[in-house]
């Protein structure tokens, strides 16, 4: 079953442009000046049931005022979309029903109350059954663990905490779609792994559609198989993660480690780019990887070696880089 479906879905704003200064501020009373800006530019995309899908870009690039358009919050400027099979900007009540938008930097948790009151709050606007909502809340503050947190109010939690209480608050009345825009956005490594964890689980047990919007790429790599990259406005990639490493990391981390200082001999054919106490990195093409490791191998102070793939934000870049010099 096909969740999100766009053809050709694009959004323009128009922005006033005023010139600094006072005597600026005068001209533009009587020539005012606007610049058109393509949020987003043409995107088209399918997503099925059940997938989980990491939405990647630089700030800027319109990740937001895609979900905004996917949940009916914004519309578009041309194209179209069909969002668990309704138009999401015509908005009806059985689509508010079945989806959820969670933004990082926003909350849904009334500050002064505890987070108890608010998912009471959440029953009565979705007109859930009380017999299943208490069954959700159950369910769900143990797979967050965080039942011994309801009852605080929302402004002493950490931020680790009222994070995943936002996201048992978006899920308490069984979205099929989950639309994420950053939620782990400030969030400690812990933290981070414990959203994971939680994320995939509900995914597995509930299939759960999910479309996840972060600059963390731990969240991609953790949660997310396949990608969709966007970059001023327009969809540059969208593909398994994997065959973005295969095209554009097309290289090589060595890292190797020796029992004492490092040899200067062994690296006359292969110049590192870190050198940090004993331990040597190295980035090379894939195919000089047995090259190197055949000389590196024969030094007998190596106590260690190992071969890694270039970070993901690496790639991540080179795809930005490559889809800009496509552009001039």
């Amino acid at each position: 079953m096909i969740v999100i479906k766009t053809n050709n879905l694009s959004k323009q704003f128009r922005i006033y442009e005023k010139p600094a200064g006072l005597l600026g501020s005068i001209k533009s009373l009587f020539n005012n000046k606007f610049k058109d800006i393509n949020a987003v530019d043409n995107i088209n995309l399918e997503i099925n049931e059940g997938e989980i899908v990491g939405f990647l870009g630089p700030n800027g690039a319109g990740k937001t005022t895609t979900l905004k358009m996917l949940s009916g919050l914004l519309f578009p400027t041309k194209g179209s979309a069909t969002v668990l099979g309704f138009v999401p900007w015509e908005r009806p009540i059985e689509f508010r029903k079945a989806f959820s938008l969670v933004m990082g930097q926003k909350s849904q948790l009334w500050w002064d109350l505890p987070a108890a009151d608010s998912f009471e709050l959440h029953k009565e606007i979705y007109a859930i059954d009380p017999s299943r909502f208490k069954k959700n809340v159950g369910e769900l503050t143990e797979i967050f663990q965080v039942a011994n947190l309801l009852n605080k109010p929302v402004r002493e939690l950490s931020l680790g905490e009222r994070m995943k209480l936002e996201l048992i608050a978006s899920l308490l009345h069984d979205p099929k779609l989950l639309l994420l825009d950053e939620p782990t956005i400030g969030l400690d490594v812990v933290a981070q792994s414990a959203m994971h964890r939680c994320l995939y689980e509900f995914n597995k047990t509930r299939k759960i559609t999910i479309l996840l919007t972060s600059h963390y790429m731990r969240d991609v790599e953790t949660l997310c198989s396949r990608i969709l990259v966007i970059s001023g406005g327009s969809m540059v990639y969208d593909g398994q993660l994997q065959g973005l490493k295969n095209e554009f990391g097309k290289e090589k981390l060595i890292k190797v480690q020796f029992n004492d200082v490092v040899p200067d001999h062994v690296f006359n054919k292969f110049k590192p780019f870190e050198i940090g106490g004993n331990i040597v990195k190295l980035r090379v093409e894939k195919n000089d990887v047995p090259n190197v490791l055949a000389v590196v191998s024969q030094c007998e102070e190596v106590s260690d070696i190992s071969i890694e793939d270039p970070p993901v934000e690496e790639v991540i870049e080179k795809l930005f880089v490559s889809h800009r010099l496509k552009k001039i």
